[in-house]
C-alpha cells in the first residue's frame, strides 16, 4: 500500500512536470514568433501568437488545480510539499510571460506597417534574445533541480534592465524629434517594456528553484540596472 501511495504521488509531480515543460514550449515560441511578428509587419503570425495564449491559460489552471488536488490528497512535507508550491508558482509565472508575448504581438498588430526605426527593431531583438535565453536556461533548471544554472539566470536579469534603458532613451529620443513619432515609439516602447518583465519572470523562476532545492529564498537582493525615468509606462494589453 505504501508503495503505491508513493508512486502515486510521483506520478502526480511527474503530470505537473509536463505540464510545466509544455507551458514553456509553448511560451518560447510565442515570444520568438511576437518579436518576428513585430519586425517583419506580420499581422497574420500576430494573431497566431495571441490565439496561443489560451492554450497557456489552460494548463495554468489544470496546473493550479492538480497541485491543490494533490496537497489535499498525499498532505506531503518538505521537499515534496515545496515542489508542489513551486509548480503553481512557475506555471503562474510562465502564463504570465505568454499573457506580455501577446501584448507584443496585439502591439505588432497595432502599428501594421508604419515605420520602425531600424536601430530600435535591432534592440528589441538583441533584447528579446537574451530573454528567450534566460528562459531556456531557467526551464531546464527547474527540469534538472540545478540551483547553480538557476542562479546565473537570476544574474543575467541586471544586462536586460541596461539594454531597456537604453532602447527607452532612444525611443524618447525620436519622440521629442518629430511629433509624428509618438505613436509608434509608444507601441515599441511597450514591446521593450513587455520583454524586459518577461526578464523579470525568468528571475522569479530563478527564485523558486532555488527555493525548491534548498528550501530557502535568495538571501541577496535582486540584481536591477533600470534608469529610465518613471514615466508610469507598464507592461499594458
Amino acid at each position: 500500500m505504501a508503495e503505491h501511495i508513493v508512486s502515486s504521488y510521483d506520478n502526480d509531480l511527474q503530470a505537473l512536470r509536463q505540464r510545466i515543460s509544455e507551458m514553456g514550449g509553448i511560451a518560447e515560441k510565442m515570444l520568438v514568433d511576437a518579436i518576428q511578428a513585430l519586425a517583419r509587419h506580420d499581422t497574420a503570425l500576430a494573431q497566431t501568437v495571441i490565439a496561443s495564449d489560451k492554450r497557456l491559460d489552460v494548463l495554468q489552471r489544470e496546473v493550479e488545480e492538480n497541485a491543490i488536488l494533490t496537497i489535499a490528497r498525499r498532505q506531503p512535507l518538505a521537499v515534496d510539499l515545496r515542489e508542489t508550491i513551486s509548480a503553481i508558482r512557475i506555471s503562474g509565472d510562465v502564463e504570465r510571460i505568454g499573457d506580455l508575448a501577446k501584448n507584443i504581438a496585439k502591439r505588432a498588430v497595432a502599428i501594421g506597417a508604419d515605420f520602425q526605426p531600424q536601430k530600435i527593431v535591432v534592440g528589441l531583438r538583441h533584447m528579446n534574445d537574451l530573454v528567450l535565453g534566460q528562459l531556456k536556461d531557467v526551464l531546464d533548471a527547474y527540469a534538472q533541480q540545478d540551483t547553480a544554472k538557476a542562479l546565473d539566470v537570476w544574474k543575467r536579469d541586471g544586462a536586460i534592465d541596461a539594454l531597456y534603458t537604453s532602447l527607452f532613451r532612444e525611443l524618447l529620443t525620436y519622440m521629442m524629434e518629430d511629433p509624428r513619432n509618438i505613436s509608434f515609439c509608444t507601441h515599441l516602447l511597450f514591446c521593450a517594456k513587455n520583454i524586459e518583465r518577461i526578464g523579470d519572470h525568468t528571475t522569479n523562476i530563478a527564485e523558486t528553484v532555488h527555493y525548491l532545492v534548498t528550501g530557502e529564498t535568495l538571501a541577496i537582493d535582486r540584481p536591477k540596472n533600470d534608469r529610465s525615468i518613471d514615466t508610469g509606462v507598464e507592461a499594458g494589453a
